[in-house]
């Protein structure tokens, strides 16, 4: 039997037309064309995933944006192009896109204390390792020290500053919502760090939620609103939303997850859920988005921080958050040869399922195993968007490798 990836190759030989394409853009539009129908007979077919919205693009626009399979197989309503998703943390870069916008401003540096914003991280103690098993605990003299230095806002745009995850108490914020962004940053800022800053990579929701509040501080405004006047609103990302609207709810695609005999079931864990009244945005993933206003934000980036005359970001801050600031520290990202930049995991050698990209390629997952990355070199945008909770590896692996390789070899000229 063929294994998913041959017949992925299989199937991209037998739509590759006979005659090269015109269209200098797209080198093989009918394979372009056939990837819908490659990715549902590899995943909506074999019941791995209810359906999927795939969209690929260069800077200079959308050469596919296709939908397929269900969006809510109970009620047999079909994935359309302008159904929404969960993203997760996806969220992440958009945050730290909203930071380096105040970079750009001249109003913080990511070598700035975070203490300088945030007073609560202005006294935060180190965790020394080995002293908790005695019996020890946190915030006892004798099990903690001053750290070497304070954290700064590159640790956190990295996932290297050694913040705490959330304490009992406020560690139900993704379900409840029920706090504000004050509130989390002071929950982070009071704990001690568990490891030096910047001598780990550790993946940290709470430090980058500290992110939002620290745009919140420095631009006067809320970080939803701040995002929406500074990058949704000039992108024309018109169903990016932290809070949906009913009509927007009723767009949502089911996240599902895989029972026992291999079938589809409804995923009730709370973390799925959008309660009404929410507080708390979730900096670092509580985006609902789709696979049309994510191409307006991948081809800005692409286009270097401006699309149709817009300009969100300088040249220069793309640049220094799309590359790799985590030096030779190890086990870094979630895939082998990543490492990461300011929000964006970056590749540093491709390999396994960034085989197909270029070094220098950047993006981010989704905990629902949703996918953005955009190649410069290739002149390249994929986005994966589907709702699967419990996916081996967490980043839909297969899922993201087959649709990276078709789009390659369909836009490669």
């Amino acid at each position: 039997m063929l294994s998913r990836r041959a017949l992925a190759g299989v199937a991209l030989l037998a739509l590759v037309p006979a005659t090269p394409a015109a269209e200098p853009a797209v080198a093989n539009p009918d394979a372009l064309k056939g990837i819908p129908a490659t990715m549902k007979t590899l995943f909506v077919d074999s019941n791995d995933i209810a359906g999927a919205v795939v969209v690929v693009g260069r800077k200079d626009g959308v050469v596919l944006n296709e939908a397929f399979g269900a969006r809510d197989i109970e009620a047999k309503a079909p994935m359309a192009k302008d159904t929404l998703f969960r993203i997760a943390s996806m969220t992440k870069p958009i945050t730290a896109i909203g930071i380096m916008i105040l970079v750009d401003e001249g109003k913080l540096s990511p070598d700035d204390d975070v203490a300088k914003y945030l007073p609560e991280f202005g006294n935060q103690k180190l965790l020394i390792p080995g002293t908790l098993p005695t019996g020890m605990n946190p915030g006892t003299p004798e099990s903690l020290k001053k750290p070497a230095r304070a954290v700064k806002i590159r640790d956190l745009l990295t996932h290297t500053s050694g913040v705490a995850n959330y304490p009992i108490g406020v560690n139900d914020v993704y379900t409840k919502r029920n706090r504000t962004l004050a509130e989390t940053a002071l929950a982070t800022g009071i704990q001690p760090l568990v490891f030096e800053p910047g001598t780990k990579w550790q993946y940290s929701n709470p430090g980058i939620d500290t992110l939002g509040r620290v745009i919140e501080v420095v631009s006067g405004q809320s970080y939803e609103k701040f995002l929406q006047a500074r990058v949704f609103d000039p992108l024309g990302m018109t169903d990016t939303t932290f809070y949906p609207t009913k009509e927007q709810r009723d767009r949502l695609a089911v996240v599902y997850f895989k029972g026992k005999g291999g079938k589809l079931f409804p995923d009730t864990n709370p973390i799925v859920g959008l309660p009404e009244g929410a507080k708390h945005p979730i900096p670092a993933g509580g985006l609902v988005s789709c696979g049309t206003d994510l191409a307006q934000l991948y081809r800005m980036m692409l286009n270097k921080g401006e699309l149709n005359g817009k300009r969100v970001l300088t040249a220069k801050a793309v640049a220094e958050m799309t590359k790799v600031h985590t030096g030779d520290l190890p086990n870094v990202g979630f895939v082998p040869g990543t490492g990461f930049g300011f929000g964006w995991a970056v590749v540093k050698e491709p390999k396994g399922v960034t085989s197909m990209l270029s070094a220098g390629t950047y993006g981010h997952g989704g905990a629902f195993g949703t996918q953005g990355w955009i190649d410069p070199k290739q002149d390249l945008f994929v986005v994966l968007l589907i709702q699967r909770s419990g996916l081996q590896n967490g980043d839909a692996s297969p899922m993201r490798h087959t649709l990276q390789e078709l789009a390659v070899q369909s836009l490669k000229k």
